[in-house]
């Protein structure tokens, strides 16, 4: 049996969810739910429709020992719920800095299970940022709320390009000091 570990990425615990690090066993469920176009849609970067080898890809991209993103499950077995609830990730920007970024299966929508994982990992903090940012397309206000319920201050309007939709997309961009 070979024990698959993630190099400099905790698990973290919450009430109802463990974040724990991506494996490559998740490939399956991630596979499923990316290719959900309710879940691309609302993500800048999953294609859609999911094109062969994106899920591998991005999995290795995630484990890799060297990576400028840290991927956690948002694991709901503890609670009696399913082993992939969703996603959140940190990727890595200069001066002590990140992004948050984060999505929930469908049949989770609205449960609360995207403000505790955000919460938890903000406060986790494995990084030691000094600031998080994130943002989320405007015609999704549900991750918006979780932003601000989770103690995020708006910045501002910009746009981002969204793979699944083909094209630029407005967004509402939030930050949060953690100094």
């Amino acid at each position: 049996m070979q024990l698959e570990t993630i190099p400099n990425q905790p698990v973290i615990d919450t009430e109802r969810l463990i974040l724990r690090p991506l494996r490559k066993s998740d490939s399956g469920p991630l596979e499923m739910f990316c290719a959900d176009e309710r879940v691309a849609r609302m993500t800048r970067d999953i294609p859609h429709p999911l094109p062969p080898g994106a899920i591998e890809g991005f999995v290795a991209r995630a484990t890799a020992e060297e990576r400028d993103e840290d991927v956690w499950v948002m694991d709901g077995s503890q609670s009696g719920q399913g082993t992939m609830l969703g996603l959140i990730s940190l990727e890595r920007m200069d001066r002590a800095q990140s992004e948050i970024a984060y999505w929930v299966v469908p049949a989770f929508w609205n449960t609360g299970l995207a403000s505790e994982a955000v919460r938890a990992l903000v406060a986790a903090n494995p990084r030691g940022d000094k600031t998080m940012f994130a943002s989320v397309f405007q015609d999704n206000p549900a991750s918006a709320r979780v932003l601000t319920n989770t103690g995020f201050e708006y910045l501002g309007d910009a746009e981002a390009y969204s793979v699944a939709r083909a094209h630029i997309v407005p967004t509402w961009t939030y930050l949060k000091r953690l100094e």
